[in-house]
């Protein structure tokens, strides 16, 4: 009789709410651009960030400040 392999239990997913504000019409060119390509602007706007977003999940911050290029080195 063969053996029944018993799945794992995914792990949930943790999602976290981002808000942010636009202008009546930015909000209205928006809903247009949607409208006419037949998404949803949530849609739209994650795949529009996901490419910033995906290679920096487990990059650390790091202590070493950034100097501008046009600063000059004192010490």
């Amino acid at each position: 009789m063969p053996s029944k392999k018993t799945k794992k239990a995914k792990k949930p997913v943790k999602f976290k709410t981002i808000t942010f504000k636009v202008t009546a019409r930015q909000k209205r060119s928006l809903m247009n651009f949607c409208r006419s390509r037949r998404t949803t602007p949530t849609k739209l706007i994650k795949k529009a960030i996901r490419p910033m977003l995906e290679n920096y999940g487990g990059l650390k911050k790091s202590a070493v400040q950034q100097v501008a290029v046009n600063q000059l080195e004192l010490f």
